[in-house]
């Protein structure tokens, strides 16, 4: 019977063990809050992430003289809608898809790669003007 425990002392925790759960409590941050529904038009606004992407790629590419402002865009329309960091991590993604789905097709300006990047600026010119025009802004 020596070998079965004393349940006094099996419940009993050392008494260093209790200052380190204390601290460990104070130390947690507190939970993230939850996620909003997404926006009405977060659809369009994730193409609209990933049209700038794919023209910051192209533009740079094919030497553009807008090339430098499509970056800087994606950063505005960031500070703008990224009100969560789950949201700017999703916009983020759908540029760098953008980025990414160029520069591994093309590693120099050819006439296609102009007419994608044409074919973007009037996409991205007609969903900016509906957003703005269907939610303001």
């Amino acid at each position: 019977m020596s070998s079965v425990p004393d349940i006094a002392t099996a419940q009993q925790r050392p008494a260093s063990a209790r200052p380190a759960q204390k601290s460990s409590e104070k130390d947690k941050e507190p939970p993230a809050p939850a996620e909003p529904p997404p926006a009405p038009y977060d659809r369009d606004l994730m193409r609209l992430s990933e049209i700038i992407g794919s023209l910051s790629f192209l533009r740079s590419l094919c030497a553009a003289s807008d090339a430098a402002e499509w970056p800087t865009r994606m950063k505005a329309l960031m500070d703008a809608e990224g009100v969560t960091p789950g949201r700017r991590d999703r916009l983020a993604g759908a540029y760098n898809r953008g980025y990414r789905g160029y520069s591994l097709t093309y590693r120099a300006c050819t006439p296609s790669a102009n007419e994608a990047a044409s074919r973007y600026v009037v996409e991205g010119e007609r969903l900016s003007h509906a957003l703005a025009s269907r939610f303001g802004g």
